[in-house]
Protein backbone atom coordinates (compact mmCIF):
# COMPACT_ATOMS: atom_id res chain seq x y z
CA UNK A 1 0.00 0.00 0.00
CA UNK A 2 1.84 3.29 -1.44
CA UNK A 3 2.33 6.31 1.57
CA UNK A 4 -0.15 8.90 1.72
CA UNK A 5 2.99 11.16 0.55
CA UNK A 6 3.34 8.75 -2.40
CA UNK A 7 -0.24 8.16 -3.55
CA UNK A 8 -0.28 12.27 -3.62
CA UNK A 9 2.71 12.59 -5.68
CA UNK A 10 0.80 10.28 -8.43
CA UNK A 11 -2.34 11.65 -8.09
CA UNK A 12 -1.24 15.23 -8.43
CA UNK A 13 1.54 14.85 -11.10
CA UNK A 14 1.53 17.55 -13.72
CA UNK A 15 -0.55 17.27 -17.22
CA UNK A 16 0.93 19.97 -19.61
CA UNK A 17 -1.34 22.28 -21.12
CA UNK A 18 -1.18 25.40 -23.42
CA UNK A 19 -0.68 28.90 -22.09
CA UNK A 20 -3.68 30.33 -20.34
CA UNK A 21 -5.41 32.87 -23.28
CA UNK A 22 -4.22 36.84 -22.84
CA UNK A 23 -8.29 38.20 -21.68
CA UNK A 24 -7.92 35.16 -18.76
CA UNK A 25 -4.30 36.61 -17.40
CA UNK A 26 -4.31 39.04 -14.53
CA UNK A 27 -4.11 42.90 -15.87
CA UNK A 28 -0.99 42.89 -14.12
CA UNK A 29 0.77 39.86 -15.88
CA UNK A 30 -0.65 41.25 -19.34
CA UNK A 31 1.33 44.52 -18.60
CA UNK A 32 4.63 42.48 -17.44
CA UNK A 33 3.91 40.72 -21.01
CA UNK A 34 4.47 43.54 -22.97
CA UNK A 35 7.64 43.99 -21.43
CA UNK A 36 9.00 40.21 -21.99
CA UNK A 37 12.01 39.82 -24.23
CA UNK A 38 13.40 43.60 -24.22
CA UNK A 39 16.37 44.62 -22.76
CA UNK A 40 15.38 47.79 -20.70
CA UNK A 41 18.21 50.32 -19.07
CA UNK A 42 17.30 51.07 -15.47
CA UNK A 43 15.11 54.15 -16.15
CA UNK A 44 13.24 52.54 -18.04
CA UNK A 45 12.77 49.52 -15.55
CA UNK A 46 11.60 51.79 -13.46
CA UNK A 47 9.19 53.55 -15.79
CA UNK A 48 7.98 49.94 -16.15
CA UNK A 49 7.75 48.69 -12.11
CA UNK A 50 5.67 52.00 -11.88
CA UNK A 51 3.20 51.00 -14.27
CA UNK A 52 2.62 47.55 -13.01
CA UNK A 53 2.89 48.81 -9.48
CA UNK A 54 0.16 51.76 -10.27
CA UNK A 55 -1.76 50.28 -13.17
CA UNK A 56 -5.23 51.71 -12.58
CA UNK A 57 -3.78 55.13 -12.61
CA UNK A 58 -0.70 55.52 -14.28
CA UNK A 59 -2.61 54.62 -17.86
CA UNK A 60 -4.42 57.58 -17.66
CA UNK A 61 -1.63 59.89 -17.05
CA UNK A 62 -0.14 61.96 -19.33
CA UNK A 63 3.92 62.26 -20.39
CA UNK A 64 4.42 65.10 -18.11
CA UNK A 65 2.83 63.48 -15.23
CA UNK A 66 4.22 59.65 -15.63
CA UNK A 67 7.72 60.93 -15.98
CA UNK A 68 7.44 63.29 -12.92
CA UNK A 69 6.12 60.47 -11.24
CA UNK A 70 9.17 58.10 -12.32
CA UNK A 71 11.12 60.53 -11.57
CA UNK A 72 12.69 60.46 -15.44
CA UNK A 73 12.49 62.71 -18.59
CA UNK A 74 9.78 62.74 -21.18
CA UNK A 75 12.22 61.84 -23.62
CA UNK A 76 12.94 59.31 -20.96
CA UNK A 77 8.75 57.75 -21.18
CA UNK A 78 9.60 58.13 -24.88
CA UNK A 79 12.41 55.84 -25.66
CA UNK A 80 11.00 53.24 -23.28
CA UNK A 81 7.58 53.13 -25.34
CA UNK A 82 9.68 53.04 -28.66
CA UNK A 83 11.78 50.18 -26.87
CA UNK A 84 8.69 48.18 -26.73
CA UNK A 85 7.79 48.68 -30.09
CA UNK A 86 5.35 51.16 -30.00
CA UNK A 87 5.37 54.39 -31.85
CA UNK A 88 5.65 56.43 -29.06
CA UNK A 89 3.72 56.99 -25.14
CA UNK A 90 0.21 57.80 -26.25
CA UNK A 91 0.32 54.34 -28.46
CA UNK A 92 1.77 52.73 -25.50
CA UNK A 93 -0.95 54.12 -23.26
CA UNK A 94 -3.94 53.32 -25.52
CA UNK A 95 -3.17 49.32 -24.75
CA UNK A 96 -2.44 49.99 -21.29
CA UNK A 97 -5.94 52.08 -20.67
CA UNK A 98 -8.64 48.69 -21.43
CA UNK A 99 -6.39 46.60 -19.16
CA UNK A 100 -6.25 49.03 -16.44
CA UNK A 101 -10.42 49.26 -17.05
CA UNK A 102 -10.51 45.51 -16.66
CA UNK A 103 -8.53 45.82 -13.82
CA UNK A 104 -10.77 47.89 -11.94
CA UNK A 105 -14.15 45.96 -13.05
CA UNK A 106 -12.27 42.99 -11.40
CA UNK A 107 -11.27 44.07 -7.76
CA UNK A 108 -12.92 44.15 -4.44
CA UNK A 109 -13.22 47.71 -4.34
CA UNK A 110 -15.48 47.74 -7.61
CA UNK A 111 -17.78 45.02 -6.70
CA UNK A 112 -20.21 44.77 -3.75
CA UNK A 113 -18.23 42.71 -1.63
CA UNK A 114 -16.82 44.46 2.10
CA UNK A 115 -13.92 43.88 4.09
CA UNK A 116 -14.81 43.93 7.81
CA UNK A 117 -11.76 44.06 8.85
CA UNK A 118 -7.75 44.75 8.40
CA UNK A 119 -6.52 40.76 8.86
CA UNK A 120 -9.54 39.53 6.70
CA UNK A 121 -8.32 42.57 3.57
CA UNK A 122 -4.71 40.50 4.63
CA UNK A 123 -6.13 37.15 3.34
CA UNK A 124 -8.23 38.83 0.38
CA UNK A 125 -5.08 39.99 -0.43
CA UNK A 126 -2.99 36.67 -0.42
CA UNK A 127 -6.24 34.90 -2.20
CA UNK A 128 -5.36 37.40 -5.44
CA UNK A 129 -1.71 36.60 -4.63
CA UNK A 130 -2.95 32.78 -5.64
CA UNK A 131 -5.35 33.41 -8.13
CA UNK A 132 -2.00 35.04 -10.00
CA UNK A 133 0.03 32.14 -9.57
CA UNK A 134 -2.92 29.97 -11.18
CA UNK A 135 -2.76 31.91 -13.89
CA UNK A 136 0.64 31.43 -14.07
CA UNK A 137 0.47 27.52 -13.55
CA UNK A 138 -2.00 27.55 -16.73
CA UNK A 139 0.50 26.91 -18.57
CA UNK A 140 2.50 24.14 -17.44
CA UNK A 141 5.45 23.90 -19.63
CA UNK A 142 7.85 26.09 -17.95
CA UNK A 143 7.46 24.34 -14.32
CA UNK A 144 8.00 21.03 -16.02
CA UNK A 145 10.75 22.19 -17.51
CA UNK A 146 12.79 23.59 -14.85
CA UNK A 147 11.55 20.46 -12.73
CA UNK A 148 12.93 18.03 -15.18
CA UNK A 149 16.17 20.47 -15.06
CA UNK A 150 16.46 20.12 -11.26
CA UNK A 151 15.70 16.62 -11.10
CA UNK A 152 18.53 15.92 -13.37
CA UNK A 153 20.72 18.51 -11.43
CA UNK A 154 22.89 16.14 -9.22
CA UNK A 155 23.64 18.14 -6.93
CA UNK A 156 21.25 20.59 -6.79
CA UNK A 157 21.76 23.86 -4.79
CA UNK A 158 18.70 25.87 -3.15
CA UNK A 159 19.55 29.50 -2.43
CA UNK A 160 17.71 31.48 0.19
CA UNK A 161 19.34 34.48 2.50
CA UNK A 162 17.85 36.58 5.58
CA UNK A 163 14.09 36.89 4.79
CA UNK A 164 13.76 33.98 2.04
CA UNK A 165 16.32 31.49 4.34
CA UNK A 166 12.84 29.84 5.21
CA UNK A 167 11.26 28.99 1.98
CA UNK A 168 14.43 27.93 1.23
CA UNK A 169 14.68 25.05 3.89
CA UNK A 170 10.84 24.28 2.84
CA UNK A 171 12.40 23.53 -0.58
CA UNK A 172 15.08 22.03 0.45
CA UNK A 173 13.72 19.46 3.11
CA UNK A 174 11.21 18.18 1.07
CA UNK A 175 13.59 17.92 -2.34
CA UNK A 176 16.08 15.19 -0.29
CA UNK A 177 12.85 12.89 -0.33
CA UNK A 178 12.95 12.69 -4.01
CA UNK A 179 16.69 13.99 -5.31
CA UNK A 180 19.69 12.29 -4.04
CA UNK A 181 21.72 15.51 -3.45
CA UNK A 182 20.38 18.75 -2.50
CA UNK A 183 22.73 21.38 -1.62
CA UNK A 184 21.95 23.99 0.93
CA UNK A 185 22.84 27.79 0.99
CA UNK A 186 21.19 30.16 3.97
CA UNK A 187 24.17 32.30 4.00
CA UNK A 188 26.07 35.03 1.92
CA UNK A 189 29.70 35.66 1.27
CA UNK A 190 32.31 33.21 1.04
CA UNK A 191 30.44 30.89 2.49
CA UNK A 192 28.04 30.43 -0.66
CA UNK A 193 30.59 31.13 -3.26
CA UNK A 194 32.31 28.12 -1.71
CA UNK A 195 29.42 26.01 -1.83
CA UNK A 196 28.70 26.77 -5.66
CA UNK A 197 31.64 26.45 -6.57
CA UNK A 198 31.54 22.75 -4.79
CA UNK A 199 28.57 21.79 -6.60
CA UNK A 200 29.77 22.84 -9.79
CA UNK A 201 33.02 20.33 -9.37
CA UNK A 202 30.50 17.48 -8.47
CA UNK A 203 28.71 17.91 -11.57
CA UNK A 204 26.05 20.27 -10.86
CA UNK A 205 24.08 22.64 -13.26
CA UNK A 206 21.57 24.13 -11.79
CA UNK A 207 21.01 26.36 -8.66
CA UNK A 208 16.93 27.27 -7.63
CA UNK A 209 17.17 30.53 -5.46
CA UNK A 210 14.42 32.74 -3.21
CA UNK A 211 14.13 36.54 -3.22
CA UNK A 212 11.64 37.74 -1.82
CA UNK A 213 11.88 41.71 -0.23
CA UNK A 214 13.41 43.34 1.42
CA UNK A 215 16.36 42.03 -1.34
CA UNK A 216 19.54 41.67 -0.48
CA UNK A 217 22.62 42.69 -1.90
CA UNK A 218 24.10 39.16 -1.29
CA UNK A 219 21.72 37.67 -2.93
CA UNK A 220 22.45 39.05 -6.22
CA UNK A 221 26.08 38.48 -5.45
CA UNK A 222 25.60 34.88 -4.81
CA UNK A 223 23.54 34.62 -8.34
CA UNK A 224 26.23 36.46 -10.29
CA UNK A 225 28.54 34.00 -8.68
CA UNK A 226 26.74 31.20 -9.69
CA UNK A 227 26.36 32.51 -13.08
CA UNK A 228 30.53 32.73 -12.91
CA UNK A 229 30.74 29.07 -12.04
CA UNK A 230 28.57 27.63 -14.90
CA UNK A 231 25.53 27.38 -12.81
CA UNK A 232 22.58 27.56 -14.35
CA UNK A 233 19.85 29.95 -12.16
CA UNK A 234 16.00 29.36 -11.14
CA UNK A 235 14.57 32.23 -9.30
CA UNK A 236 11.04 32.13 -7.69
CA UNK A 237 11.08 35.98 -6.79
CA UNK A 238 8.25 38.59 -6.30
CA UNK A 239 9.99 41.03 -9.01
CA UNK A 240 9.17 40.87 -12.51
CA UNK A 241 12.38 43.41 -13.72
CA UNK A 242 15.06 44.60 -12.43
CA UNK A 243 19.50 42.73 -11.50
CA UNK A 244 18.26 39.93 -9.83
CA UNK A 245 15.71 38.57 -12.90
CA UNK A 246 18.41 39.25 -15.26
CA UNK A 247 20.78 36.92 -13.63
CA UNK A 248 18.28 33.81 -13.71
CA UNK A 249 17.38 31.81 -16.73
CA UNK A 250 14.45 31.14 -15.98
CA UNK A 251 12.44 33.23 -13.49
CA UNK A 252 8.77 32.54 -11.78
CA UNK A 253 6.87 35.41 -9.65
CA UNK A 254 5.02 35.21 -7.31
CA UNK A 255 4.00 37.90 -5.19
CA UNK A 256 4.10 38.19 -1.47
CA UNK A 257 1.35 39.16 1.12
CA UNK A 258 2.77 42.71 2.62
CA UNK A 259 -0.56 44.03 4.33
CA UNK A 260 0.27 43.07 7.93
CA UNK A 261 3.28 43.96 9.71
CA UNK A 262 5.67 41.26 7.91
CA UNK A 263 4.74 39.39 5.08
CA UNK A 264 3.33 36.27 4.47
CA UNK A 265 4.30 33.56 1.54
CA UNK A 266 1.42 31.58 0.37
CA UNK A 267 2.15 32.32 -3.16
CA UNK A 268 5.66 31.46 -2.79
CA UNK A 269 4.77 28.03 -1.05
CA UNK A 270 2.40 26.73 -3.34
CA UNK A 271 4.62 27.56 -6.41
CA UNK A 272 7.53 26.12 -4.41
CA UNK A 273 5.07 23.02 -4.29
CA UNK A 274 4.16 23.38 -8.33
CA UNK A 275 8.51 22.55 -8.55
CA UNK A 276 8.89 20.18 -6.47
CA UNK A 277 5.85 18.70 -8.04
CA UNK A 278 7.65 18.14 -11.37
CA UNK A 279 10.61 17.40 -9.94
CA UNK A 280 8.84 14.20 -8.76
CA UNK A 281 7.00 14.23 -11.94
CA UNK A 282 10.22 13.93 -13.98
CA UNK A 283 11.61 10.16 -12.72
CA UNK A 284 8.82 8.58 -11.17
CA UNK A 285 10.81 5.37 -10.32
CA UNK A 286 13.27 7.41 -8.52
CA UNK A 287 10.51 9.57 -6.92
CA UNK A 288 8.94 6.36 -5.61
CA UNK A 289 11.93 4.47 -4.83
CA UNK A 290 13.02 7.46 -2.61
CA UNK A 291 9.57 7.60 -0.97
CA UNK A 292 9.19 4.19 -0.34
CA UNK A 293 13.09 4.00 1.72
CA UNK A 294 11.95 7.26 3.78
CA UNK A 295 9.09 5.46 5.05
CA UNK A 296 10.71 2.65 5.79
CA UNK A 297 13.43 4.72 7.44
CA UNK A 298 10.84 6.59 9.64
CA UNK A 299 9.09 3.69 10.52
CA UNK A 300 11.64 1.57 11.71
CA UNK A 301 13.44 4.53 14.08
CA UNK A 302 9.75 5.64 14.89
CA UNK A 303 9.88 9.19 13.81
CA UNK A 304 6.52 10.08 13.82
CA UNK A 305 3.54 10.25 16.13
Amino acid sequence: MPSGQRARAQAAAITPSGQAPAHERAPADRVRALFNGHRLSPGQRRIAQYLIDHLTEAAFLSITELAERVGVSQPSVTRFATALGFSGYPALREVLQPIALSAVAGTPEGSEETRRNELQAAVDAEIANLENVRRLLADTDQVLDLGRELARSVPVTVLGLRISVSLAHYFAYAARRIHPDVRLITEGGSVAYDTLMQARAAGGTWVLAFAMPRHAKETLAALQAARSAGLRVALITDLTLGPLVEEADVALTAATGSRLVFDSYAAPNILSAAVLQAMADADPERTQARLENYEQVAEQHGFFL
